[in-house]
Formats: structure tokens, C-alpha cells, sequence
């Protein structure tokens, strides 16, 4: 996707004078440096970028993360996904390994969500739906931008939608930030957002209880049960 709020747009590009070819365990040795601080709570989490486009990676290291007890996370926003059968069995691979999945939606109505990003959000939700199906632990993620993606009637569908999901653990609001604006100047690419400032308290607020996020607690009950 081309997130217009994209704070990694150096991630677009799959090669680069700065990509670096990293194995499953130089990335897990990596990782293992800061174990010290996960306590008996934390584990990996690989995000991007896109991580899914690297699916038979993301496999390989779980597979190894979780014959070390490590707890595994997948920060997506799920475009890669097919519900064909070929890519579903490496889909379903992934999951056995993975405990966690932060999901981000960025727009439910389609139209304006290739506005934010010049993609369809037909496999996103078709996403959202199979890992309900198959009851994967969810994090659903909205980026609140003013102007973009916090139109009222959007996020009441956006709330009503993940309602019907019966996996979601945690709902969450993240406002928009400008920290990623300058990485868009160094490429030399156009910032749309750059009159845009994050969203007020109040337009917060009115998000949260359109979408009800707060209702979303089981997160609290695997934290408080481990």
C-alpha cells in the first residue's frame, strides 16, 4: 500500500543500497539481546513494511521463536492475503506459530480507502474475517487522521463491522503523528498530510465511543491470566 500518513515509506522498496539479507537466526539472535526485558510477558513482534510479503520467513522464524517459548506477534495490515486455497495453507502455517495478530484497518469504506492508501480493502477484510473463523487473538488498529479517516458515518461502519468479528481483544485509536514526515523529505517524495495536524482530544473521544472501542477487554484477561 501507499498510506498517504505512511510513517516508513522507506520500507517501500523491497531492495536498497541499505537492504541487508538477515537468516532466521541472526534476526532471533537479535532479538534474544533485549530478552531481559520481556519479563515472562514479551516476545517478538514483526511488522514492516509488510511482513506477510515475506510469509515463508515469517514461518520459519516463528517456527524457531516458539521452540524457544517465545511469544510471536504479527503486525499486518493484511493486504498480501488470498482466501485461495495455495495461499491459505501457508496462511494457516503462520498462524499455528503465531499467537498474536495486530490488524490494522485503515479505512472501511472502500472508496475512500483508496483514497489513504491506492488499494482495494477487499482482502483486509476478508482477513479480518477468516482469522475470526479460525479464532486467531486479534489487535484491530485505526490511524485517526483528521480529515481522512475520521468521518463519523465511516467509523460507526468501521465499529460495526468489528462487532461481528468474535476474536477481537483489543480495539484500539491511533491518532495520527507527523514523526515519519521527515523520512518523506530525505526520499524526496511529496508529504499530502503536511498541513495536517494530529487529531484534537475531543475527535478522539468522539471516535472511541462511536466505535465503542472500549468494550474490547480480553487483552486485559490474558495479560491478567499469564
Amino acid at each position: 500500500m501507499r498510506c498517504q500518513y505512511c510513517h516508513n515509506p522507506d520500507t517501500w522498496e523491497m531492495e536498497t543500497n541499505k537492504s541487508q539479507l538477515r537468516t532466521v537466526d541472526d534476526v532471533l539472535q537479535e532479538a534474544l539481546r533485549y530478552k531481559g526485558f520481556w519479563g515472562n510477558k514479551g516476545g517478538i513482534t514483526v511488522s514492516g513494511g509488510e511482513a506477510l510479503l515475506q510469509i515463508d520467513f515469517l514461518i520459519a522464524l516463528f517456527t524457531k521463536a516458539k521452540e524457544l517459548g517465545i511469544h510471536c506477534t504479527l503486525d499486518t495490515c493484511a493486504l498480501p492475503f488470498r482466501n485461495t486455497p495455495r495461499y491459505l495453507k501457508k496462511f494457516d502455517k503462520l498462524m499455528a506459530v503465531t499467537d498474536l495478530v495486530l490488524l490494522d484497518i485503515k479505512e472501511i469504506n472502500e472508496e475512500q480507502h483508496k483514497i489513504v492508501t491506492s488499494q482495494t480493502n477487499k482482502n483486509i477484510l476478508a482477513c479480518a474475517k477468516y482469522l475470526s473463523d479460525i479464532g486467531k487473538p486479534v489487535w484491530i488498529r485505526h490511524v485517526l487522521v483528521p480529515g481522512l479517516t475520521d468521518r463519523d458515518d465511516d467509523l460507526i461502519e468501521l465499529g460495526k463491522f468489528v462487532k461481528t468479528l468474535k476474536n477481537v481483544d483489543k480495539f484500539e485509536i491511533l491518532p495520527y503523528h507527523t514523526m515519519g514526515e521527515f523520512k518523506w523529505r530525505e526520499l524526496g517524495i511529496p508529504y499530502k498530510l503536511e498541513s495536517v495536524k494530529p487529531p484534537t482530544a475531543d475527535r478522539v473521544k468522539n471516535a472511541k465511543e462511536l466505535m465503542q472501542t472500549e468494550s474490547y477487554t480480553e487483552y486485559m484477561n490474558r495479560v491478567h491470566s499469564n
